[in-house]
């Protein structure tokens, strides 16, 4: 055997060595309970996490696919522990994922789903975009973040809870210019502040489904906006808030109040 062959074997049996190593069902399990103990989401990885276009969940995406064969190992665990790391010392300055105070908007098309069976798609698609060319443009100017679109609908969530009343009326007043084939959209929105759970690109928690349960409330080119959002508006001279009596919402707290706002 000459030398160059014998140091090869050597090489690729120590790559099997280190390969069987990386697999180890004990050592992946022992990596995966150390997770627990550092900062960040220790579940940081999965689909709801890396939905987002961030590098860090570029990254764990990578990880999870190509890594290993995809297969469990003690490699990408470690990957994965330094990216949660990385997560949790980015939301410390302001820049990752984590609980924050947030104005949360949701907005839909009243009666949308009926207009379209007589329209058709063509003219729904149409009128999506127009109401879309209103109601994004507002949310940017008063610097908010589309989270997502829900077929009629829009997710957004506000840093400054001024800002997203203000997108809101700002929308609906734009509304008015919209017209496809005689049919003027009617858009109801809802407001609530709250803390939110961030995870990838997307918000949930408690406070999610409380501003989609105003939205739902709200009735056509109406701004619904919950008692938390109201206080924190203060007092301004330009709006007119009127409370929306016996409200009630599943999945909403129970002394959870609500108001109707408008410009004066």
């Amino acid at each position: 055997m000459t030398p160059e062959r014998d140091g090869g074997e050597r090489a690729a049996r120590a790559a099997q060595a280190v390969r069987r190593a990386n697999r180890r069902p004990g050592l992946v399990r022992a990596l995966r309970a150390g997770r627990e103990l550092l900062p960040g989401d220790h579940n940081f990885g999965d689909e709801l996490s890396t939905a987002d276009d961030k590098p860090s969940a570029i990254i764990a995406r990578y990880l999870n696919e190509h890594a290993d064969g995809a297969e469990p190992s003690a490699s990408r665990e470690a990957g994965l522990a330094a990216l949660q790391v990385w997560q949790a010392l980015s939301q410390r300055v302001g820049r990752g994922a984590g609980a924050v105070r947030a104005t949360i908007l949701f907005t839909d098309l009243v009666g949308f789903s009926s207009w379209v069976l007589e329209a058709g798609d063509e003219r729904a698609l149409e009128l999506l975009r127009a109401v879309a060319g209103v109601v994004e443009p507002a949310i940017a100017a008063h610097r908010g973040r589309v989270v997502k679109r829900l077929g009629d609908g829009h997710m957004a969530v506000f840093g400054d809870p001024r800002g997203g009343v203000d997108a809101a009326l700002e929308v609906q007043e734009g509304l008015g210019a919209v017209e496809v084939e005689g049919h003027r959209p009617a858009l109801r929105a809802g407001l609530h502040l709250g803390q939110p759970r961030q995870l990838g690109g997307d918000y949930l928690g408690t406070d999610v489904n409380i501003a989609a349960r105003v939205a739902e409330a709200a009735g056509p080119g109406e701004v619904l906006i919950s008692d938390a959002l109201l206080a924190a508006l203060g007092d301004p001279d330009d709006l007119s808030a009127k409370r929306r009596r016996f409200f009630r919402a599943k999945g909403a707290p129970r002394d959870l109040a609500v108001y109707s706002i408008s410009v004066k």
